[in-house]
């Protein structure tokens, strides 16, 4: 987690080297994108990789709304993965569950620097909250046959996250994004070792976008 951390709190630094540089090019006009977009997110998390979908709608220069759906697994910070000298993973000791989280987002994503940085490098902020379905399959069990034995619980989260769309093209959208989720569980939350009931799940994620805009 702690390189993702890095990660965040240098990437507005980086954006702050991009405007100097967009200053010093020559003054262009803005170009008029689509407001429809539509797409995929690959995410990298602490929990492994995840896939997500998204529509949004540009109401302005600046703001635009969104909604995602992910899936994704979570993992906690404890958690080693051994493998045998075959290359086969091991049973974890003391983990009960794997757990799967997807969260469905609505949310509002702010444009920076707008007319300031050239439209190649399109730096935002966004936040979206939404319920969360939340899966738990049994660990000890293979990975793919566990889910003949799935539990599903509910919650409400959210995440915060900084990011920036690359490129002045006007049909492919291109970017890379890092939040932090949380989620907070309803109920008795969820058994992912032994005894220790989950019932907040916070991770962070570094996304990369791929898409179209109409």
């Amino acid at each position: 987690m702690k390189n993702y951390i890095y990660i965040l709190l240098l990437f507005p630094a980086l954006l702050l080297n991009a405007q100097k540089i967009g200053k010093l090019a020559d003054e262009k006009p803005n170009i008029n994108f689509p407001n429809n977009s539509l797409g995929l997110d690959i995410m990298i998390g602490e929990g492994g990789f995840g896939l997500g979908g998204f529509y949004r709608y540009e109401y302005t220069n600046e703001i635009t709304g969104f909604v995602d759906l992910s899936i994704s697994e979570s993992k906690s910070e404890r958690e080693i993965q051994r493998y045998s000298i075959f290359g086969y993973p091991l049973p974890i000791e003391g983990k009960i569950n794997r757990v799967f989280l997807l969260p469905l987002n609505f949310g509002i994503q702010y444009r920076m620097f707008y007319g300031t940085l050239t439209d190649n490098l399109r730096p935002y902020l966004n936040a979206g909250v939404g319920p969360t379905l939340i899966i738990s399959t049994p660990a000890q069990e293979e990975f793919f046959r566990s889910f003949g034995s799935a539990k599903t619980k509910f919650g409400f989260g959210g995440y915060v996250g900084i990011g920036a769309n690359i490129g002045n093209n006007t049909s492919n959208l291109t970017g890379v994004n890092i939040r932090y989720y949380l989620q907070q569980l309803f109920g008795d939350g969820i058994e992912q070792y032994k005894d220790d009931f989950k019932k907040t799940l916070g991770q962070v994620t570094l996304t990369i976008t791929i898409g179209f805009m109409y």
